[in-house]
């Protein structure tokens, strides 16, 4: 069967920042193309639609695989699907991916008949059985985790191992598009999936059900020294939880001689945890860290509940400071903040030394806050819900948060991507383009360009094709259900590939709602 993996276009705002090789559909085509498939993958990142429906033509594959991952993507995904069915009504359409698992019913409604399937949880493991009940002539609803017009599924399955199936890295094109920050070009690599915390504004342990999984030592290097880019960015998403684990994987890199650059996201508890595990990442080439913080005061670290102090925060930030790694920040700008608190969050962001991103607070589906937040919501347009976009009522007129919130970040961002920062790293920037990586010097031209209020505020006025159902009783849950909560069911410590003295660590840290 011919199998046509599909990657949706890039989010407006972040293309800015970077750029991301799609690791998940690659292992999802590699598990197809295990199970006996011809398959190909397309990114409409970096391809055009003309290139998808031409490849459609030529090809004729028999199964459309949209992958979702990204809220905002809805929209063009559905209206991809529902254009491919009516040129080609034989194809099977479905879709599958982080935020897809959340919304499967909605986009089973929104396609109006044109999406077949949707496929709730981790692909690798569920694909080959969608294409297999496909070429059986059975109901799709046999398959774990599918929703379909039919109805739905069992519920949907782990993969067995991590170690199953390699990236499909062979069928990108274009993988020279691919960049975060300076590293350009990079690929992505995972080394541990899930999250055993339960933050109320993220949607990653609802999703693994609290599981925290390892990717083996022997796979991570066999595929370290498949990749020819020199950048490496860690999808994880707390890299390093696992002390033994990281030490052993950056041994077994060094000992294999491989040489790159890394960007990785972590906790600052962990990070001064496991201090060794950090210095030693530093002497094989790590560059980069991404550090939740969040909020700069006890106030805005419990209203998170990020079970954290600002001292500890602090104190991974100097520490990180020491290894002479680059730090990126994450702070979340509230619909609530006025001028003053603005004015105070961008006077601390410009004297510390690390980079400082602002996301806006928005409870997404799949978030215990998507439950439980008391706000009413100004808009249910998908494509709003980017972090980008306030889709709760601001204190501030609307255009006021918006010039604030770009102001700031403009700030933040000029520190290391204006020109200045451009003609002090004229070096890097040069050796880029002379070997043909442009990527990291165009995203220069962008935050001008795209990140401005008008633009924001414009997109509020937009015409809505597809908006997201509420859940029954949003906001009057205090204590959501497991059924509520998750995609796979959380299968307690034994879900956890975690030694005990680790466990004992995040429990101490973590929220405490779930197994």
């Amino acid at each position: 069967m011919r199998v046509f993996c599909v990657h949706p276009g890039p989010l407006t705002y972040a293309q800015i920042f970077l750029r991301l090789e799609p690791i998940g559909l690659e292992l999802v085509a590699a598990a197809a193309r295990q199970a006996g498939h011809a398959v190909r993958l397309i990114d409409l990142q970096v391809e055009s639609e003309r290139a998808y429906f031409r490849t459609i033509e030529r090809w004729q594959p028999e199964v459309v695989a949209f992958g979702c991952n990204y809220l905002a993507n809805v929209p063009e995904i559905v209206d991809l699907a529902r254009a491919t069915k009516a040129r080609f009504p034989n194809v099977v359409i479905c879709v599958g991916g982080h935020s897809a698992s959340f919304t499967a019913e909605a986009m089973i409604e929104h396609g109006a008949g044109a999406i077949d399937c949707v496929l709730k949880g981790e692909g690798e493991t569920t694909i080959p059985l969608l294409l297999a009940a496909i070429v059986a002539g059975t109901a799709l609803t046999v398959v774990p985790g599918a929703v379909t017009p039919d109805g739905a599924g069992p519920a949907p399955v782990f993969v067995h191992s991590l170690d199953e199936v390699m990236p499909a890295r062979d069928l990108l094109r274009h993988r020279r598009k691919y960049f975060v920050g300076i590293l350009d070009p990079c690929a992505s690599i995972e080394f541990s999936r899930g999250c055993p915390w339960d933050c109320s504004f993220c949607s990653a342990w609802t999703f693994y059900g609290r599981s925290y999984r390892l990717v083996s030592t022997e796979h991570v290097v066999e595929d370290l020294r498949r990749i020819r880019e020199p950048g490496i960015f860690v999808v994880d998403d707390v890299a390093f939880v696992h002390q033994s684990h990281a030490l052993e994987l950056g041994e077994a890199i060094a000992r294999a001689g491989i040489k790159k650059r890394y960007y990785l996201e972590t906790r600052g508890d962990v990070l001064l945890r496991n201090k060794e595990v950090f210095r030693f990442w530093k002497s094989i080439g790590l560059q980069y860290i991404f550090v939740g913080l969040e909020a700069i005061d006890e106030e805005g670290l419990k209203r998170y509940r990020k079970r954290t102090s600002l001292g500890r925060n602090f104190e991974a930030l100097e520490f990180a400071r020491s290894l002479g790694l680059i730090v990126a920040i994450n702070l979340i700008a509230d619909p609530d903040w006025d001028h003053e608190r603005f004015r105070i969050v961008r006077e601390w962001g410009l004297e510390v030394p690390e980079v400082v991103n602002l996301s806006v607070n928005t409870p997404y589906p799949g978030t215990e806050s998507w439950l439980t937040e008391e706000r009413t919501l100004t808009s249910r347009d998908y494509r709003l819900y980017d972090i980008a976009h306030a889709v709760m009522p601001t204190r501030l007129p609307l255009a006021e948060f918006y010039e604030e919130l770009v102001r700031t970040q403009r700030a933040f961002y000029r520190k290391f991507a204006g020109w200045r920062a451009a003609y002090t790293a004229a070096s890097t920037v040069a050796r880029q383009l002379l070997r043909g990586h442009p990527n990291f010097l165009k995203s220069l031209y962008l935050l001008d360009k795209l990140y401005r209020p008008e633009l924001l505020l414009a997109d509020h006025g937009m015409p809505v094709s597809y908006e997201i159902p509420l859940p029954a009783g949003r906001a009057a849950v205090r204590e959501p259900s497991a059924a509520q909560l998750y995609i796979h069911p959380p299968r307690g410590r034994k879900g956890r590939a975690i030694d005990a003295a680790t466990e004992r660590f995040v429990e101490a840290t973590r929220i405490g709602r779930a197994p």
